[in-house]
């Protein structure tokens, strides 16, 4: 639910979201841009994944959004609305990706971030390559 939302980005130093499509499909954009959640240090979005299901339901969502609506979604859009509301550091898919993908993004950001304690920086670096 959005509250439920709302209490998980307010109330963490970092957020991960794996999911299905574009993650502001899942937010409600009027609410999370009152939000204020200066504590959250990084947010990693691992989203833009695809399939038939998760295609048909953002297209069915996507009728009832203006052409503006829908572009603030794209993910450099979605980082400056977070870079806005406090968060201090963004890592999000600049383009649709498979699940398996994914998947290995998550590995490497949780290796690098997490066992050799490298920056995000870093890390960021290390996917790029």
């Amino acid at each position: 639910s959005q509250a439920e939302w709302e209490e998980l980005l307010t109330n963490c130093s970092a957020f991960l979201f794996y999911g299905m499509e574009r993650f502001l499909s899942h937010v409600l954009l009027d609410r999370l841009v009152a939000m204020n959640i200066p504590k959250c240090h990084l947010v990693i979005i691992l989203d833009l994944m695809r399939s038939k299901q998760s295609y048909q339901r953002i297209t069915k969502s996507d009728i009832h959004k203006s052409c503006q609506q829908t572009a603030i979604e794209s993910p450099t859009e979605t980082a400056m609305l977070l870079s806005l509301i406090g968060v201090r550091s963004v890592i999000a898919n600049q383009w649709h990706a498979t699940l398996q993908e994914n998947a290995e993004r998550l590995e490497v950001l949780s290796q690098n971030l997490l066992s050799a304690g490298r920056t995000t920086g870093q890390t960021v670096r290390v996917l790029q390559k």
